[in-house]
């Protein structure tokens, strides 16, 4: 029988699980304590619960049900990438990228995406499943846990790996909360960033919970004409429908939008569409993050020319829009923005 995981429960859910075994409801929050601050998997060491507790819980529970399954460390150490084995043998992949201020990683919310993007690997093989909020919170575990070593703590989240977040809507705003938790990880919500390109009734659930993260939308162009061509959801959920609900969302939270723009050459990096980003955001309290493309199997696009992103964030900048072109990470470990896929077997 499979056993079932205790990381993805509630404080309050530890408790019950704990009466509903005849101990007190206090063992839970001690349980919470040895799985979400010290990352302990082996019962036997949580030292503070009965003996009887200890022996008794392995026979049903595990503390996650997720494995490492192969670590890739970038050179300089800047970006380092997990493969995260899956109890039914899919697998994900989550980055820890390490910056002057602190530590952020990136999770993937589905084992594959339904959203099919050219310029992305997530979608290239379709949807498979959703992750559910344990294997959400399973990569943190782990890349936490490789950090322990450190003494280096993950301090931000970013929700840009393979999937569409807003798809498996339910476990990640629950994944959310339990991070944010006191008892838990205790990470800020205005530290987490979500991704998404542009699923409308996603945005406008998002908006009405009253949590102050930072939404992140994948726009790659400034018409439909072209955005039709690079992001395939602009057909169901056209750009007016998306900037309206991602307007509505900064005027409900307070909290500034940021725009993903990948710079591909040839294709969306001519300074006239930087002037046309430039009016199509002009009222959005907004900033573009310019990302230089990643090279990704099976697509023929390259980068544009360092030139003509530093021409196109300068037309942004002029106009009144700010800018940044992302600084590139993980690129040699193909953990860089829009290489993360589902893999099988690979150690």
């Amino acid at each position: 029988m499979d056993k079932k995981p205790l990381l993805g429960l509630s404080i309050e859910e530890l408790e019950d699980l704990m009466r509903s075994r005849g101990m007190a409801g206090f063992r839970g929050r001690q349980l919470a304590r040895w799985i979400y601050l010290r990352r302990v998997e082996d019962f036997s060491s949580m030292t503070d619960l009965p003996t009887k507790l200890r022996d008794e819980l392995p026979e049903d529970h595990s503390v996650t049900g997720v494995r490492r399954l192969g670590t890739w460390v970038g050179s300089g150490g800047a970006a380092t990438k997990h493969l995260v084995g899956l109890s039914d043998g899919a697998a994900v992949e989550a980055v820890v990228m390490r910056y002057s201020y602190g530590s952020s990683i990136c999770l993937s919310t589905q084992v594959g995406c339904a959203y099919a993007c050219p310029f992305c690997a997530s979608g290239a093989e379709g949807l498979v499943r959703d992750l559910t909020v344990e294997e959400i919170l399973g990569q943190w575990f782990i890349a936490q846990r490789h950090l322990d070593e450190r003494n280096e703590r993950i301090s931000r989240l970013v929700y840009m790996g393979s999937g569409e977040p807003l798809a498996n809507y339910d476990a990640v705003l629950r994944s959310m909360r339990l991070f944010h938790s006191e008892e838990g990880p205790g990470i800020g919500y205005r530290r987490m960033t979500l991704s998404t390109v542009g699923v409308v009734p996603g945005i406008e659930k998002l908006s009405a919970e009253g949590i102050p993260i930072t939404l992140a939308v994948s726009l790659h162009a400034p018409n439909d004409y072209l955005r039709d061509r690079l992001v395939p959801a602009n057909r169901s959920y056209p750009l007016g429908e998306v900037l309206d609900a991602a307007s509505k969302y900064a005027a409900d939270t307070g909290r500034r939008l940021t725009f993903e723009y990948a710079m591909i050459k040839g294709v969306n990096d001519h300074p006239d569409l930087a002037r046309e980003l430039a009016i199509l955001l002009a009222d959005i309290p907004c900033h573009v993050n310019l990302i230089p493309f990643n090279a990704v199997d099976g697509c023929e696009w390259i980068p544009s020319d360092p030139e003509r992103i530093e021409e196109f964030e300068a037309i942004l900048g002029r106009m009144g829009i700010g800018a940044t072109v992302r600084r590139p990470l993980g690129h040699d470990i193909e953990g860089a923005c829009g290489q993360l896929k589902r893999r099988h077997g690979e150690v």
